[in-house]
């Protein structure tokens, strides 16, 4: 029997990316993604639940059991919002859909998209850090099978999906400087979706994964 995983955020970049994956990948069985719209993806591996209310998910809480990943791809960035409404969107939301999964597959390894600067101590300067800060710390707290926080830094698209967001479509010029300078700010959105089917497969040494992690654990299990 090979993997069942939860995706959410697959219609944007990197839940996309993630979700894409998992489709790919052999270990995979199947791919459930969770979200407010379609994702656009047709494959015979993926099954999709629309929900209008990502707080309210009573309706299908059943229909989340027994599965061995999520990865929590959803996000948003916090320019103009003000600190409680990125909250809201940013912890609640996550917590409550974290809470949700371990009732329902306690087993189960979570993977949260973090960032590179996220703010463990929930005390700095940058509002969306220590949001994120605290939304890791909560999520390491619950009695998941594992649970591990991704902190990507500039991200490197994966050619021919259709929600890469624009900043990245024009700043694709800069991905092989910032592989040849700045290795430890870059990895790929395919590292990333390999990184989670690694730590799944086989854990980590660690629960913080920083960009150098990543591409570690990705290529554990790259293709030869």
């Amino acid at each position: 029997m090979g993997l069942r995983v939860i995706v959410t955020g697959a219609s944007g970049m990197v839940g996309e990316g993630v979700m894409f994956e998992c489709l790919q990948r052999p270990e995979v069985e199947q791919v459930l993604v969770v979200g407010r719209r379609a994702c656009g993806t047709v494959h015979p591996k993926l099954k999709e639940i629309l929900i209008p209310d990502l707080f309210d998910l009573s309706q299908i809480r059943s229909q989340l059991a027994g599965y061995d990943a999520c990865y929590f791809c959803l996000g948003t960035s916090s320019i103009g919002m003000k600190e409680a409404d990125y909250r809201r969107v940013t912890y609640d939301l996550t917590l409550n859909f974290a809470r949700t999964l371990v009732e329902e597959s306690p087993a189960m390894t979570f993977c949260y998209i973090s960032g590179a600067g996220t703010d463990s101590s929930e005390h700095g300067r940058l509002m969306w850090a220590r949001v994120k800060g605290k939304t890791e710390n909560d999520l390491a707290a619950l009695p998941f099978k594992a649970v591990f926080l991704f902190r990507p830094g500039f991200i490197q698209a994966t050619p021919g999906l259709h929600n890469t967001l624009t900043l990245y479509r024009y700043l694709r010029w800069l991905v092989p400087i910032l592989r040849l300078f700045a290795r430890s700010m870059i990895c790929s959105l395919r590292e990333i979706g390999d990184a989670m089917l690694a730590v799944t497969l086989h854990g980590y040494p660690q629960r913080i994964l920083e960009v150098k992690d990543i591409v570690h654990a990705a290529a554990s299990i790259a293709p030869n």
